[in-house]
């Protein structure tokens, strides 16, 4: 009887590695976000009637002597205009808390939908939006990646709206801080009013990218649910 032939050892398959908690559905905080960036954009259309106010009664002061009745409409176009810097503030930091709280979750729920398609660690969903400079683009790249690994696969992703709520924001950003280093510094009514138009312009903006990031959010919380409702099957597998 012939020797059978010994059978080399099999090399042990590669251990899976175990895989994350389940994705978790960002509707709640989606809404939440959705809801405190329209309350942004309430508060940056009052600020806009605030500086159209200001402006207005700077240039009244070029075309005329001071009298009681424009002292009294100077006196309440500063209030106004201060009850809306207030109030931008406290809609944007109430904002900024609720929104990185549904930027986390949409984040870790991407690295479960595409665990490798992500240019930067988890912990840049918060800490990108506090890095001098780098604030200019980091949370942007970081939004991309989780709109590109939440999109069911086969689909096209365009990520036209991302690119549109940054730009716009990132402009306001800028001419917000010019208008408000320029209204600091105005000495005279002709250079209030030109701040006060500048600054309007940048609140225009900024309710824009504002009613952009909303459109953000909810696609981006619709692109999730449906990732997560379609099941395990278009979940990646492990081993």
């Amino acid at each position: 009887m012939a020797t059978p032939m010994p059978v080399p050892p099999q090399p042990a398959p590669p251990l899976a590695p175990p895989p994350g908690a389940p994705p978790r559905s960002p509707a709640g905080l989606g809404l939440a976000a959705a809801v405190l960036l329209g309350l942004v954009v309430g508060a940056d259309l009052f600020a806009c009637f605030a500086d159209q106010m200001e402006a207005s009664v700077a240039q009244d002061l070029l075309g005329r002597g001071v009298d009681e009745g424009l002292l009294r409409r100077a006196h309440h176009a500063d209030t106004l205009y201060n009850a809306a810097s207030i109030t931008q503030g406290v809609t944007l930091v109430a904002t900024i808390a609720v929104y990185l709280c549904w930027l986390w979750r949409v984040r870790t729920n991407a690295e479960v939908f595409e665990p490798h398609g992500h240019r930067m660690k988890r912990g840049w969903a918060i800490g990108g939006w506090f890095v001098p400079i780098g604030n200019l683009w980091l949370p942007r790249r970081v939004v991309v990646d989780v709109w590109t690994a939440s999109a069911l696969p086969g689909t096209r992703v365009r990520t036209t709206p991302v690119n549109a709520w940054w730009t716009l924001w990132i402009i306001s950003l800028l001419v917000g801080r010019t208008a408000s280093r320029q209204y600091d510094a105005a000495h005279g009514a002709d250079e209030l009013a030109d701040a006060a138009r500048l600054m309007l312009f940048s609140d225009a903006l900024d309710a824009a990218a504002a009613i952009l990031a909303v459109v953000v959010v909810v696609h981006l919380t619709r692109m999730q649910r449906a990732r997560i409702l379609a099941g395990p099957a278009v979940l990646p597998a492990f081993g």
